[in-house]
């Protein structure tokens, strides 16, 4: 670690003793081991010094970027409403979180916000200009914006991190830049062709996967080896447990899995939020068989206290009693300490490599993230990001920063601005930012709650007739017949609906993957138009294809305006209701000949693009 780079640290570590993190050198890839620190980057700490000189840097001029500001309109951090932290007295909170619109105040007017193309400060941590920003910089991020970040992290995130000293972060180009980096870190590529199978190493997954983290996997010749879940996501014990797993595992395949890759907080696909009871026994696990965790946490701020309680009363069940899942140390925000902590709040040996983004909370198109992990796993990272994609983008990072933290200014600076100038953009800020996850969390569970409970009333088909079908009988016979079901999602942006294809009436007719691909087409007709992901693209393996994946589809109920929600819930309702009308093979055929007018279009059939949403 001594040539680790800490001149942008800020924030504080945590105060209690406690032991150094476990070394995990051993796992490290050979290409990884081999990585030296860049000479050219090692110049840039000489870049600061007051008065330097600059002869040795390969950079363009600062004066000729085009771009003299950076300027947007944004939001205040109070604009979305926010849902109750507690499930209790729920009822009376509800009202209190309506999304209906309040009258039109300050919060609902956006702020204007400049990033200046030079500024005053001299400090590296809160000079937010486009002279530093689109210049080239260290590997680990634009300094104020990795500063904030790491501070965020360390005091607010995750606050009880046990291991000395506490973790460190690089950014990255957004999650799958950082999984693809602690791939490289992490595992050694395999080829069948010259490889001896004993080199073979492996990966853990979820039962059901991301599968774009499983593209990253497979060229690399990794073992994908899934794991069994339940609702809230991973199992420990029993069958097909990660305990089972690796106590069992068949040295034929190859070494035994180091690695497990898991989405913890709205598991995607199946929104399942793990408990910090079932982190602490997976965390023994690994702790016992040596497994590093990669826990990708794009949907973390989405936890929907009110799920459990609301699917509770819609079916006339008792309400589970909440659990509290507070761990030593406050993140000083009662919405954050509300929220299931990471396993980075148990991860003792260090043995975690923790994914985030701003993906979520801000979009998509930022393409900026951060990866926190022990700071000797951080380092390698950085080795590997200094030859790689660098920094993020300047002009994103810039932004970001200039959004959370504000204009830099000193006392006296501050003191000379005319009042209009002092109530314009002084930036988020730590409140502001947390603030806004939480705005984003009412938001999106307020659309929960309505596709749920639209879900929830179309998942039986009734049927009503006579006993002995005269038309003057008394008597009627009501059938219920369940053609779906699902969890109010706990987490997220999902919902995982599981079709029961063997109460249709073709079910004995037909193969059970013919009804299900036919029902995936069925969605996409008029009047219905939904299009939904099959629970196939999630599936791991073959074995898990074949024999569940075909079953499930993946409602994403974020990536419609707000008025869609009910029209495309009520559509996949009405369009399973009238597919369970279907009785012959032939009106099979004709949807199946339907598909026929997509094939001019293959980019309808690709889903790869919307599988994060």
């Amino acid at each position: 670690m001594a040539d680790f780079e800490h001149a942008y640290q800020g924030g504080t570590a945590p105060s209690f003793a406690a032991m150094e993190p476990l070394d995990f050198s051993h796992y490290y890839s050979r290409t990884t081991v081999a990585r030296q620190a860049s000479s050219m980057k090692d110049f840039y700490k000489y870049f600061m010094i007051p008065g330097i000189g600059n002869l040795a840097g390969g950079l363009p001029n600062r004066k000729y970027f085009p771009y003299d500001t950076l300027e947007a309109q944004v939001a205040q951090p109070s604009r979305w409403v926010a849902t109750p932290n507690d499930p209790n007295a729920l009822a009376e909170k509800l009202a209190a979180a309506s999304s209906v619109k309040k009258k039109k105040s300050d919060t609902s007017a956006p702020i204007h916000m400049t990033v200046p193309h030079g500024a005053k400060s001299s400090n590296p941590l809160t000079k937010i200009d486009l002279d530093t920003a689109l210049q080239y910089g260290t590997a680990q991020g634009y300094p104020p914006l990795y500063s904030f970040l790491r501070q965020f992290t360390r005091d607010h995130l995750q606050p009880n991190i046990p291991y000395k000293g506490g973790a460190e972060i690089i950014l990255t180009v957004g999650n799958t830049d950082g999984f693809s980096k602690t791939l490289e870190c992490l595992s050694n590529p395999w080829n069948p062709d010259h490889d001896w199978i004993g080199e073979r190493e492996g990966i853990l997954v979820e039962a059901f996967s991301y599968p774009n983290a499983l593209g990253a996997v497979r060229p690399r010749g990794l073992t994908v080896t899934p794991v069994a879940i339940d609702g809230e996501g991973l199992v420990a014990d029993g069958p097909g447990g990660m305990e089972d797993v690796l106590a069992n595992w068949d040295t034929s395949l190859g070494k035994r899995p180091h690695l497990l890759y898991t989405v913890t907080i709205g598991q995607n696909p199946t929104s399942g939020v793990l408990s910090l009871q079932r982190r602490k026994e997976l965390y023994a696990v690994c702790s016992k068989y040596n497994v590093i965790i990669i826990e990708d946490e794009p949907y973390w701020y989405l936890q929907f206290p009110s799920a459990a309680t609301l699917e509770a009363m819609a079916r006339g069940t008792t309400p589970p009693t909440p659990v509290a899942h507070t761990l030593g140390k406050s993140s000083g925000y009662p919405y954050l300490d509300s929220l299931v902590p990471s396993f980075l709040n148990v991860d003792t040996d260090g043995r975690v490599v923790r994914l985030d983004t701003f993906s979520k909370t801000v979009a998509p198109g930022c393409r900026v993230g951060w990866i926190t992990a022990q700071p000797n796993i951080i380092e390698r990272l950085l080795r590997i990001t200094e030859t790689s994609t660098q920094q993020p983008s300047g002009f994103v990072q810039s932004m970001l920063a200039e959004l959370v933290m504000g204009p830099q200014v000193s006392l006296e600076e501050f003191k000379k601005k005319s009042r209009d100038d002092q109530a314009s953009f002084s930036g988020w800020k730590m409140d502001g930012w947390v603030r806004w996850i939480e705005g984003l969390r009412g938001s999106y569970e307020r659309r929960m709650q309505r596709m749920s409970t639209i879900l929830d009333d179309g998942q039986f088909y009734v049927k009503q007739g006579t006993p002995n079908k005269a038309a003057d009988s008394e008597w009627a016979v009501i059938s219920k017949t369940q053609m779906y079901s699902f969890d109010w999602p706990r987490g997220g942006m999902f919902i995982w609906v599981k079709l029961h294809f063997e109460t249709h009436p073709l079910f004995s007719a037909v193969p059970a993957q013919r009804l299900a691909h036919a029902l995936w087409i069925f969605f996409t007709l008029k009047p219905y138009l939904v299009l939904v992901s099959p629970g196939a693209m999630f599936s791991p393996t073959d074995e898990i294809r074949e024999a569940e994946g075909y079953k499930y589809f993946r409602l994403c109920f974020a990536a419609v305006e707000e008025p869609e929600i009910e029209r495309c819930s009520n559509s996949f309702a009405n369009a399973v209701q009238k597919f369970w009308t279907i009785k012959s093979v032939e009106d099979l055929d004709r949807i199946d000949g339907d598909a026929d007018s997509y094939e001019a279009q293959p980019e309808l059939m690709d889903l790869s693009s919307i599988m994060g949403c």
